[in-house]
């Protein structure tokens, strides 16, 4: 922390400007030193942009046009006070400028460490700092949303008031432990069980967000599978809204898994489009085949499609299999060519699976299919109003540890236990909150979630 740093923070490569940014308490000396201001008179002021030149003093040559800016602490990104450069795109001149920096007295910064500095200077909390990825690597508007709204301290909000009224129980509970003889208001165990309930509920309903959190955050594997010429492709293609994968009316033309990135209201979507599962001799076709296979295993939904206009047969039956314990879709396809398999044999075949009549090839079912992904995301809901949601693994398991104590709390709340007892449930689900915003959490922790970060961030 007492160390000044310095780090590119921009990606590498071509491009318009390439930004160096210096955090610390010899950043300004540091830019005085490879900077020349174009106007000399005026020099460096504070949170006004200055045009100039990045220059190397000792070998008396300009390396740069640059605009800089100086910013002093406390109020920055770090609490500190920090410089930026704005160099031209290149990565010569990104790195010539670097290394000026560094030769003036900053040393290189580690992974994350601008946003560890923020956090440890009391600027962000963990789980505003661990938004910051999450802003930077979104994929779509709503994880872009979601984590924005972490970062802007929506989630810290909700646990900060869930700690408060852990913070309040423990007080009435120390309390009547410590001065049982003392002319105060006993708590009643019937209060106790209601107030740690009430806590209960709260850490349940944040809780209840993570799956749809995760799945915005991280996107979802769909694997879409069936025997060969059902339409697996045209179905992808219709998803993407081009035509990525080659469709014919010759079976086994898709010989390998094809994987393509979509947003489907703005939900990150991964789709496999398998290999037709069916018994051949072709060899490269048999290794498509067992990839095909190995789809469901990593897949969040498996949508199997059968061919509507003709009766079902042994590879649909086969291939059904797979689907037992899986969140699994049946697209009933070509029903312009008229239907006969019937959603009795469907759920006989794949008992539990939800079932789509469609004709890809003319659009038809395309839009039911992106409502069920829709409500699959939101958990039924078509329209996810919950401003703060949980995304991050690591904060929905603290939270399903808290859920667990004062789950135990409320138990010996219940039965009449010692107050001793269920204290130290209640103050353990009250640290295991703290870890999520970081007032209860051990460096090793706070060193593994600022690895994760990129260099200049």
């Amino acid at each position: 922390m007492e160390d000044t740093i310095a780090a590119v923070a921009t990606p590498y490569g071509e491009g318009g400007i390439g930004i160096i940014r210096i955090s610390g308490e010899d950043a300004l000396d540091i830019l005085n030193d490879i900077f020349e201001p174009a106007n000399r008179e005026r020099g460096i002021v504070s949170r006004m942009m200055t045009y100039g030149t990045v220059v190397d003093r000792e070998k008396g040559v300009t390396v740069d046009e640059a605009m800089a800016v100086y910013m002093r602490g406390p109020k920055t990104y770090t609490a500190e006070d920090v410089v930026e450069i704005d160099c031209h795109g290149s990565v010569v001149s990104l790195r010539k400028t670097l290394a000026l920096a560094l030769r003036s007295g900053a040393r290189m910064a580690e992974p994350g460490e601008f946003t560890k500095r923020a956090f440890l200077n009391g600027r962000l909390d963990l789980s505003q700092a661990e938004a910051v990825i999450d802003v930077v690597s979104a994929k779509t508007e709503k994880s872009f949303d979601v984590a924005m709204s972490q970062l802007e301290g929506g989630l810290s909000a909700r646990v900060r008031d869930i700690r408060k009224q852990l913070t309040d129980l423990l007080v009435d509970i120390t309390v009547n432990i410590d001065y049982p003889d003392e002319d105060i208001e006993e708590i009643t165990y019937d209060n106790l069980s209601r107030n740690i309930s009430l806590i209960g509920e709260m850490i349940e309903k944040l809780l209840s967000t993570a799956s749809s959190g995760r799945m915005i955050r991280e996107g979802i594997r769909i694997a879409i599978v069936g025997r060969p010429n059902v339409g697996k492709s045209s179905l992808m293609n219709a998803l993407l809204r081009e035509s990525r994968a080659i469709v014919t009316e010759i079976p086994g033309t898709t010989r390998d898994t094809i994987e393509e990135a979509v947003s489907i209201r703005d939900i990150p979507v991964y789709l496999v489009d398998t290999a037709g599962i069916r018994d051949t001799a072709d060899r490269v076709e048999q290794l498509g085949i067992e990839r095909s296979k190995e789809a469901f295993n990593s897949a969040d939904l498996v949508v199997l499609i059968v061919d509507g206009s003709s009766q079902l047969g042994d590879e649909d039956r086969d291939i059904a299999r797979y689907l037992t314990g899986r969140q699994a879709l049946i697209l009933v396809n070509k029903t312009d060519l008229g239907r006969v398999v019937t959603d009795a044999q469907l759920q006989e075949m794949a008992p539990g699976a939800d079932i789509i009549e469609a004709s890809v090839i003319s659009g038809r079912g395309i839009d039911e299919v992106e409502e069920f992904i829709e409500k699959m995301v939101y958990g039924g809901s078509v329209t996810q109003r919950e401003s703060v949601m949980v995304n991050n693994v690591r904060h929905a398991e603290l939270l399903r540890q808290a859920k667990e104590s004062v789950g135990d709390a409320l138990m010996m709340a219940r039965a009449g236990e010692a107050l001793d007892f269920i204290e130290v449930d209640v103050r353990d689900a009250y640290d295991r909150l703290g870890e999520i915003i970081g007032e209860t959490v051990a460096d090793d922790i706070i060193n593994e979630v600022f690895s994760r970060f990129c260099l200049g961030k």
